[in-house]
């Protein structure tokens, strides 16, 4: 049965319970990347944002609906998400052109 434009897509509180758990396990492997951040150093930058990215994909189609939303406001919402990642990506190019100075106090 398809949806109309003015029904609402209901989902089960399994379904939000499953979710709500990835986050909270997504949030204690943040912790603990950045706990051993120092064994990833190269690509402790890239372990993060991969994990915010994943983290807020989570809430934009489950909580936010747009997994069973109109596929134009997908577009939209998808449109942002690049932008997104393409700030990441120059973030990524300031942190990694850096040259290291050591402590300078």
């Amino acid at each position: 049965m398809a949806h109309g434009h003015n029904e609402h897509h209901i989902m089960p509180l399994k379904t939000y319970l499953k979710v709500a758990g990835a986050l909270f396990l997504l949030t204690f492997l943040t912790v603990g990347a950045h706990v051993l951040r120092e064994h990833f150093e190269p690509f402790s930058a890239v372990i993060a944002f991969a994990i915010a990215s994943v983290k807020a994909y989570l809430v934009m189609a489950f909580f936010m609906h747009l997994k069973y939303d109109v596929p134009s406001n997908r577009l939209i919402f998808a449109t942002g998400f690049l932008f997104l990642a393409l700030l990441f990506g120059i973030c990524m190019l300031d942190i990694y052109t850096r040259i290291f100075q050591g402590n300078v106090l």
